[in-house]
């Protein structure tokens, strides 16, 4: 592919680093250049960024599957640059060097030598990987990927790793409780907004065994009054209403309408139907009328700074409302959906024998291990 080349629209920036360029690439183009360069990282070879920084940054499977799944969305989007790295001529014999790149100024062109053993990628190789993995078979946005990307030329490995850790060590995380908080603009509806939506309401309304106990966009004001996240919760509450929210909110999206569940899937996401219902007000009412049993059973745990209000209390808490609901239906007939009372937890929870004064650090260590010992504990009086 020596004498092959791409051409696409770039324009050249003046940063304190030098010259660099900013262009739109089709992603099938962009995966046969960063191809070699995806499968050094994952074979550790040595001379690359990753080897020069002492870091080991391997391919994370479940991240590319995440993104597969991603690009399939009707609304998909990767509005950051792909950053790449390419030097001007790479030899291919000891006599002959072939020239990766001729930039046009006067039409804002590069050519770019299509070859699979040009570009380092210092950052985005989870995105590429990921387009690789959602469009292996024929999908409908394909052929809609375009990307931005930036292109180094020349940069000595000084440089690279410096741009690299840039990237990939100073990024600030965006607040998880700041994201499913902005579902809330969204016009369709989706899992994610129905968790935040019933989050809102536990944490807003008078009487909520949740009035004023939540983060909101993860900040406490009060910290000693807000125990547990937005986003925690609002997970928590996802997790019995889909095994996808993603691929549910783009079927929504799409104006097409999900299907309801039964038997065994129905026994695990049981509260879908009623997300696909629109009864969001009866799963709301189901983690309420739980939680006002909670805040019964064990009121001083529940009102004082205790392990029993914090994530390590209500993760375990909601994960026991699985085995309780369908507990509920079984003993009392009803088919899963149905709304039970603060009463109707109450039978469960009187069954627990825990004392009030229990709930605290040294007895159930923060953490996944704290949350594990509580659920196991109350599962066992079930």
């Amino acid at each position: 592919m020596a004498d092959q080349y791409i051409s696409i629209k770039c324009i050249q920036i003046t940063q304190p680093i030098g010259l660099f360029y900013i262009g739109v690439i089709n992603w099938k183009e962009l995966k046969i250049i960063a191809h070699s360069d995806i499968r050094r990282i994952e074979n550790e070879e040595n001379h690359t960024v990753d080897t020069y920084l002492g870091i080991q940054r391997d391919l994370s499977p479940k991240r590319i599957v995440e993104i597969a799944d991603y690009v399939q969305n009707i609304d998909a989007t990767f509005p950051t640059s792909i950053i790449l790295h390419i030097p001007s001529y790479t030899p291919l014999t000891e006599l002959i060097e072939a020239r990766n790149l001729i930039y046009d100024a006067a039409n804002s062109e590069m050519k770019i030598r299509l070859s699979n053993d040009i570009a380092s990628i210092l950052d985005g190789q989870h995105r590429i990987e990921g387009l690789k993995k959602g469009f292996q078979n024929n999908h409908e946005n394909s052929d809609k990927f375009q990307l931005n990307v930036t292109i180094f030329v020349d940069l000595d490995m000084d440089d690279q790793s410096m741009i690299f850790s840039t990237v990939n060590k100073a990024q600030t995380k965006v607040n998880k409780s700041l994201v499913y908080d902005l579902f809330s603009f969204a016009k369709s509806r989706s899992p994610q907004r129905t968790g935040h939506n019933i989050v809102k309401l536990l944490n807003d309304t008078i009487d909520s065994p949740f009035k004023d106990k939540i983060k909101i966009l993860g900040r406490a004001d009060d910290p000693d009054r807000e125990t547990i996240t937005q986003a925690t919760l609002v997970e928590l509450i996802i997790k019995y209403i889909s095994s996808n929210p993603y691929k549910d909110r783009d079927t929504l999206i799409r104006g097409k309408n999900l299907s309801k569940v039964e038997g065994r899937e129905l026994k695990t996401y049981i509260f879908r139907n009623l997300f696909i219902e629109e009864k969001d007000q009866d799963i709301a009412k189901n983690i309420w009328n739980l939680f006002e049993a909670v805040e019964d059973k064990w009121p001083k745990s529940w009102s004082m700074p205790s392990i029993l209000n914090k994530s390590t209390g209500v993760i375990a808490i909601m994960k026991f409302l699985h085995p309780a609901y369908l507990n509920l239906c079984n003993s009392k007939g009803r088919e899963i959906g149905f709304v039970f009372t603060r009463l109707d937890y109450a039978e469960i929870l009187n069954n627990i024998n825990l004392d009030d004064n229990v709930f605290i650090k040294e007895n159930y260590i923060p953490g996944t291990s704290g949350q594990s010992k509580l659920y196991k504990q109350l599962i066992e009086f079930i």
